[in-house]
C-alpha cells in the first residue's frame, strides 16, 4: 500500500471532525471521497498532506509515518490541489514550474524545464505557457493548479473538488487526465467529489464519510440505494446507462 490511514482523528478546538478513520490506498488507484457537506472530506485530505495536524492515529506513506517525514519529503511525495487557488501575476509556465520547488536546490535544472513542458502538454496548456494566470478563466486556472501538482512528480495526488467550478466538457477532460495519469504513472489519486455520478464514471474505489467517520469503503459494489439513503438522506434508484451506473433521485 502506498497510503495507510489508521484510526485518525482530528478536532477543531473541542469539536471532533474526524473520528477513527481507517483505509488503505494502492498505487494507481483513483479514489473518490464522498459525503455530505461537513462530513470531513476536505479536512481528511488536509491531514494527509500535513496542512492540518491530526492528534489521533497514524498516516503512513510507503510504511513511513508522515509525521516523522520532513516537509520537503512530504512535498516530494504528495501533490495537493485545493478547492480555491488565487490567481497571481506569474505566467502559466512559471506557475507550473513552481511545483518543482521541492527539488530545486540552487537553480532550475533542464529536468525541471523538460518536465514542466511535458506536463503542460499533457494538460493541453502548451499554447497558454506565456499567458499570465490572472488572465485565465476558472477552468483554465484549475488546469494550471493540477499541472503544478503533477509536476511535483508525486506518488500521491490529493484533489479537493477539482471539477466544482468547471463546465461539463472541462469536468470530463480533467477527470480523464487524472484517471490516465494515475494509471500510467501509478499515482494514488484521492479526489473529494460532490458529483456521485462523475465519481462512479472514473473511480476505482470509494470512501464515504458520514459525521467524520468512514461509513463505507470499497469498489462500485458499495454504491447502493441503501448506502446513498443512509449517507446522504436521499432516496435514489441506480440505473445502468451505456455501461456506467447512474444515480437518479426519486421524486
Amino acid at each position: 500500500m502506498i497510503l495507510s490511514v489508521d484510526k485518525v482523528g482530528f478536532s477543531y478546538k473541542s469539536d471532533p471532525v474526524l473520528q477513527d478513520v481507517n483505509f488503505n490506498v494502492k498505487k494507481g488507484d483513483l479514489v473518490s471521497i464522498l459525503g455530505v457537506n461537513g462530513s470531513g472530506k476536505s479536512t481528511l485530505i488536509k491531514c494527509i498532506n500535513c496542512i492540518l495536524k491530526y492528534k489521533q492515529g497514524v498516516i503512513q506513506v510507503e510504511n513511513r509515518n508522515i509525521k516523522k517525514m520532513k516537509g520537503i519529503e512530504v512535498a516530494q511525495k504528495i501533490g495537493y490541489v485545493p478547492q480555491k487557488s488565487d490567481a497571481g501575476f506569474l505566467t502559466v509556465f512559471d506557475a507550473v514550474l513552481m511545483g518543482r520547488k521541492p527539488y530545486i536546490k540552487w537553480d532550475v535544472s533542464k529536468k525541471d524545464i523538460k518536465l514542466t513542458e511535458r506536463i503542460l502538454k499533457i494538460m493541453g496548456l502548451e499554447s497558454y505557457a506565456l499567458r499570465y494566470i490572472n488572465e485565465l478563466s476558472g477552468g483554465e486556472l484549475q488546469k494550471v493548479v493540477i499541472a503544478r501538482a503533477l509536476v511535483q512528480d508525486p506518488q500521491i495526488l490529493l484533489l479537493d473538488e477539482p471539477t466544482s467550478d468547471l463546465d461539463l466538457k472541462n469536468q470530463l477532460e480533467v477527470m480523464n487526465i487524472i484517471k490516465d495519469v494515475s494509471q500510467e504513472h501509478k499515482i494514488a489519486s484521492l479526489v473529494v467529489m460532490h458529483d456521485i455520478n462523475l465519481a462512479l464514471r472514473y473511480s476505482d474505489k470509494y470512501i464515504i464519510l458520514k459525521e467524520g467517520r468512514v461509513f463505507s469503503t470499497g469498489g462500485p459494489e458499495i454504491i447502493t440505494p441503501e448506502t446513498i439513503k443512509e449517507a446522504y438522506g436521499v432516496e435514489v434508484q441506480i440505473e445502468n446507462f451505456q455501461g456506467f451506473p447512474l444515480i437518479i433521485p426519486k421524486a
